[in-house]
């Protein structure tokens, strides 16, 4: 019977908050050097303090992460799929952003500087803002690519283009 047919959970793992790569990476290591029954790592980017491994069992998950720099603990009990899916799929940064959301820059001219969304245009890939850091209200048209979503709106409001 292969790996994949056998019946496999997910488990959390604790780790030293920014250290989740260097953890994931030693437990797979160890994981095929002794060919535990270890499915997958997964390390969520923004997830930190956590890696999650598919096993076969607890006792797999805890074999493989005894003794691990940088682990600390097997969280108890088991992941359902359903609360890491949204660390697996990957969704547009502009279907995230609703008029009235608050974001962060993060490239061009303004970067490191936080704004509201004023208007969202999906067609165009972009957003209008109002800076908030500005002295006076200048409405900027910034592409969602140089966006991070900071606060979403507390409610959903009509967009632009879609």
């Amino acid at each position: 019977m292969s790996k994949r047919t056998q019946e496999a959970s997910i488990f959390a793992v604790r780790t030293t908050s920014g250290q989740e790569q260097n953890a994931a990476e030693l437990v797979e290591n160890r994981v095929r050097a002794n060919k535990f029954g270890v499915l997958s790592i997964l390390v969520a980017d923004n997830l930190p303090g956590y890696i999650f491994l598919e096993a076969t069992g607890p006792h797999v998950a805890e074999e493989a992460i005894a003794g691990i720099k940088h682990v600390r603990s097997k969280v108890p009990g088991r992941v359902p799929y359903s609360e890491i899916e949204k660390y697996l799929v990957n969704k547009p940064i502009i279907e995230e952003l609703d008029i009235g959301s608050l974001v962060e820059v993060t490239g061009g001219p303004f970067k490191g500087m936080r704004a509201r969304i004023t208007k969202v245009n999906k067609v165009k890939h972009e957003a209008t803002l109002e800076l908030l850091e500005a002295t006076f209200n200048l409405p900027i048209t910034v592409s969602a690519d140089y966006l991070k979503l900071v606060e979403k709106a507390a409610g959903k409001e009509g967009e632009e283009g879609t």
